[in-house]
């Protein structure tokens, strides 16, 4: 089985979310993605919406795709990345996992615990997202692993390859923002 694993905050689930992880559940031929809602990011402060509602808007925004949201950080009590992979392909040996994220985040890779041993664990997808393919494809992961990075057509295959290896995907940008929706008039003092 191939399974994509998204995390995040989901501070609220959007439709880019969505965007992400259906271009790389379609271009990376994935059984499935399963969203990991965080309980508390270690890079961001610690104001967000109650845990038990991000998750039930994340659940209610991925209904009827081949998207779970889970919870297992909180159950396998992990905080990083990096611990949670580790902890899911211990448990679970036979599924071949991939690590997914926007662009946003691969910019800001390098501030995560361990993020080169995250690329060493699971292959990794990119995917782009607005205004970042600079700033991503610049920073320090994609120049250290440069030479593990799979051309953008050979998405079926990165499931199966030994990690190191990653691709960046192209798709159509699609503009929706966590931050953004937050700082909406109508969601101020929402939580």
């Amino acid at each position: 089985m191939r399974v994509g694993l998204y995390g995040g905050s989901f501070n609220p689930a959007h439709s880019g979310h969505v965007h992400v992880s259906e271009t790389a559940r379609r271009r990376l031929g994935l059984d499935r993605v399963i969203w990991l809602v965080s309980r508390q990011n270690p890079l961001k402060p610690a104001a967000q919406a109650r845990f038990a509602a991000r998750v039930a808007g994340a659940r209610e925004l991925v209904r009827g795709r081949a998207t779970q949201v889970s919870d297992a950080e909180v159950r396998l009590r992990s905080t990083f990345t990096i611990d949670t992979l580790r902890l899911l392909k211990a448990r679970y040996p036979a599924v071949r996992f991939v690590w997914i994220m926007g662009a946003d985040s691969l910019a800001g890779l390098a501030a995560w615990r361990d993020w080169s041993g995250i690329f060493r664990e699971v292959p990794v997808a990119v995917v782009a997202r607005p205004g970042m393919t600079l700033k991503s494809l610049l920073a320090p992961a994609p120049r250290k692993f440069s030479h593990a990075r799979l051309p953008g057509g050979a998405g079926l295959r990165l499931a199966a390859s030994r990690p190191p290896a990653w691709i960046y995907l192209t798709a159509p940008w699609n503009f929706a923002s966590s931050t953004a929706l937050r700082n909406l008039p109508d969601r101020a003092g929402q939580s």
